[in-house]
């Protein structure tokens, strides 16, 4: 079980990835087209939809025991400093803006799917790519170019983000050794953009 720390500074290395990946707060809000009085509003896209689309993805790529969370709390500790509490409170805060997908391959897999996972190294990889294919085709548009990383020559990081109706998708792959794993941090971009210059700097430090 993550400890409340650990919760909150992979929480805010996320925002802070999705605010540089999007320009968060650097642009205005574009304008709404106008619609007819007698065309009803599309029903807005929320949390619950986000993760549907989620799980149903990781189902479709075949990896059905992904862990999907709707935001953290990692809410302040007794005894925390100041800003270490301020910045638990943000994170709080920001928690019902964010969806979290999960899955670690070296500790989900059963002994017999490690045996193949370990003959083939690249399938957690391609598990993560046909993922993000299958959000794509329920219409979460990629924002930029993909990159994959070498980490030394220990093994590779990879990024990619994604878009949809409101919402920004950051999708990560590590891969060490024999280690790997995949993770999603999904942000509404409204709530984001709300943040105070003070509170940006928070997360920032």
């Amino acid at each position: 079980m993550r400890t409340t720390g650990t919760k909150a500074r992979w929480l805010v290395a996320a925002v802070v990835g999705a605010a540089l990946s999007s320009g968060c707060g650097s642009t205005a809000p574009s304008t709404p087209a106008a619609v007819s009085s007698d065309t009803a509003s599309p029903a807005p896209f929320g949390r619950q939809d986000v993760q549907a689309d989620l799980e149903a993805a990781a189902v479709t790529a075949g990896i059905p025991e992904g862990l999907t969370e709707l935001g953290s709390d990692p809410s302040p500790e007794p005894g925390e400093a100041e800003k270490e509490g301020k910045l638990a409170a943000l994170i709080a805060r920001l928690s019902p803006c964010t969806v979290t997908w999960t899955h670690d391959g070296a500790d989900a897999a059963s002994p017999e799917s490690k045996s193949e996972s370990e003959s083939d190294p690249d399938q957690p990889r391609q598990q993560l790519d046909a993922l993000l294919s299958n959000l794509a085709a329920r219409g979460w548009k990629k924002s930029g170019a993909a990159k994959e990383v070498p980490v030394g020559d220990r093994g590779t990081y990879f990024m990619a983000t994604y878009k949809k109706q409101g919402w920004t998708l950051n999708a990560r792959h590590s891969t060490l050794s024999t280690w790997n794993q995949s993770t999603a941090m999904v942000t509404e971009d409204a709530c984001f953009d709300r943040l105070t210059d003070e509170e940006a700097a928070l997360l920032e430090d």
